[in-house]
């Protein structure tokens, strides 16, 4: 490869979550299942909400919109990694990187603006219940799902350009199991300045956006349960947020462990921990925190276990 040009790079080594050979195996089967688990949980989820009348309405239209993106960006990242698991070389081509890091992001992001959407829909119908059906109609959950979507894609789009305009040419070896933005600047031979403040940017647009939008929903949320009277519609109003309020915690709280702590506390190896539970570990449980108490949903699933058994 010819110093300062990265057009040279043909393909990167990645160095994969561990360098214990005796490792290697044990680790596939464990994120094949977790890779299955996500597939099948996240999969039900969109054919519940697609076949059952009774969850069309606009927070299982969201909750199936996050299922479909926790089910893309999983497979994004899990067969190459399970793939990596298995090859003596874990190479991957110089486009297959661009398109990773293109894909990922933009889905990394639509979650994440996904997640303040139904922050929003909760409110509207905390709030506003008598205004709910106006307010979250089907044309303005459509508006608000494509707007999400053109974002992430824009902004990966500005993500990806300014990361591969850099010189790779001391070496390609990544330091991570998968291509990712900061092991590439790492990497990179030219000044990474302008690269990482417009990630940084990004970060805070997209997250700082979310974060409030979050905050602010749920800061009016609980004002109107508070002043409920009855404790049983409190109990009935709180349960509604409760397990989008999960899911946002654990989401926001490791994108921000991931992307917000201090350089002096930057450390690759931790970071391949970090991100192995975003991206692969997240799309898992979401399916998981939506279903497991959520009368809804597991009424939906009962009703479809019977049609099954009906016509067996």
């Amino acid at each position: 490869m010819e110093e300062g040009n990265h057009s040279m790079v043909t393909e990167f080594i990645l160095s994969g979550l561990t360098d214990c050979v005796e490792l290697q195996l044990p680790l596939f089967g464990v994120f094949l299942l977790i890779y299955v688990v996500t597939l099948v949980g996240n999969g039900g989820i969109i054919l519940l909400i697609i076949t059952d009348p009774r969850l069309h309405t606009p927070m299982y239209f969201f909750l199936g919109n996050l299922s479909f993106c926790d089910l893309c960006y999983s497979s994004i990242i899990s067969p190459k990694m399970l793939q990596n698991f298995l090859d003596e070389k874990n190479s991957i081509s110089y486009t297959a990187c661009v398109m990773q890091i293109y894909l990922f992001v933009a889905f990394s992001d639509i979650e994440c603006l996904l997640l303040a959407v139904m922050a929003y829909d909760r409110y509207v119908a905390i709030c506003n219940p008598l205004l709910y059906t106006v307010t979250m109609s089907h044309r303005v959950c459509n508006l608000l799902v494509s707007g999400v979507c053109a974002v992430g894609m824009v902004d990966s789009m500005i993500l990806t350009y300014y990361t591969f305009q850099l010189s790779f040419c001391s070496s390609n070896i990544i330091n991570h199991f998968c291509c990712d933005i900061p092991p590439l600047l790492a990497l990179s031979c030219s000044d990474t300045h302008i690269s990482e403040i417009v990630m940084f940017a990004s970060m805070c647009y997209i997250e700082v956006t979310s974060v409030v939008t979050v905050l602010l929903s749920y800061v009016y949320i609980f004002s109107t349960i508070l002043r409920i009277h009855s404790a049983e519609g409190r109990r009935k109003a709180f349960s509604t947020c409760t397990f989008h309020l999960i899911a946002v915690v654990i989401f926001y709280g490791t994108v921000l462990f991931m992307y917000f702590r201090p350089s002096s506390s930057y450390s690759m190896d931790n970071d391949k921990i970090t991100s192995v539970f975003y991206m692969l570990v997240i799309p898992l449980l979401n399916p998981l925190i939506y279903s497991l108490r959520n009368k809804e949903v597991k009424n939906a699933v009962k009703k479809a276990m019977n049609k099954l058994l009906t016509h067996s």
